[in-house]
This record gives structure tokens, sequence and C-alpha cells, in this order.
């Protein structure tokens, strides 16, 4: 782990590049050193329905929600954070420059002892 899922309206087809963005976000999480490769997972879910705020056709949004398992700082998160925040925020320039755009980050710790997984990526990527 960790998984971050970006949540975008779907109204930011063709107005921003989510395939470069899930890339970025991927290459910010693995600089933190914080995260082994093959736990890794981006992937963006596109909310076909929604209503924003004062509900003109313009406004859109972006959520990232970064799901981690326990063991990290409160420092570690924080830098995290705010390295995943920067990135979508330099991607996302152009739709934080409008008034009709919202980005949001949270992070969320997962509770070993309700969660479970295989993955057969890490013996791969180990060399095991």
């Amino acid at each position: 782990m960790p998984h971050l899922t970006v949540e975008y309206s779907a109204n930011l087809d063709g107005r921003a590049d989510l395939d470069r963005l899930c890339a970025a976000l991927l290459e910010t999480l693995l600089d933190t050193g914080l995260f082994e490769i093959g736990a890794v997972r981006v992937r963006a879910l596109r909310a076909e329905h929604y209503a924003i705020a004062d509900r003109l056709p313009d406004n859109a949004f972006v959520d990232l929600n970064l799901r981690i398992g326990q063991g990290r700082s409160a420092e570690e998160k924080k830098r995290t954070g705010e390295a995943l925040f920067a990135t979508a925020t330099a991607l996302l320039a152009p739709l934080l420059a409008t008034p009709h755009f919202a980005l949001s980050l949270e992070i969320r710790e997962i509770d070993a002892e309700l969660s479970w997984k295989k993955n057969a990526i890490h013996p791969r990527l180990r060399g095991q």
C-alpha cells in the first residue's frame, strides 16, 4: 500500500490530462522513499454524476484520497501529503486559475487488522 484514488468530475474530460496526473502522482509517492514500488497504485475514477457549489456547468473538482498502511510518522504523512498536493497543484494550475475548480487531498491510515491483500507483483520486483 499506498493506494491513491483520483476522483474527478466528468466535465474535466479534455480539460485535464488524467494519465499524466496519475503518472506524476505515482512518481511523487515513490520519490518519498516511504513506499515499495510493487505496492503503489494510482487510479482515476470519473464521477459521471455530481453537483458542485452553485451548479455552474464549468464547476469541476479533483479529489485525491490516499490510503496507506500503518507505520509512518505524522511528519512522513504530512511530507507525503504536501508533495502530492504540490504535484497536483502544478499539473492542474490552469484549472486552479479559474473560479470554477476545487482540489482536495486526504490521507487515511488503514488498520492492518482489517486489511487483507495478496500481491504477486512484489516477488517479481524483489527478484524472488
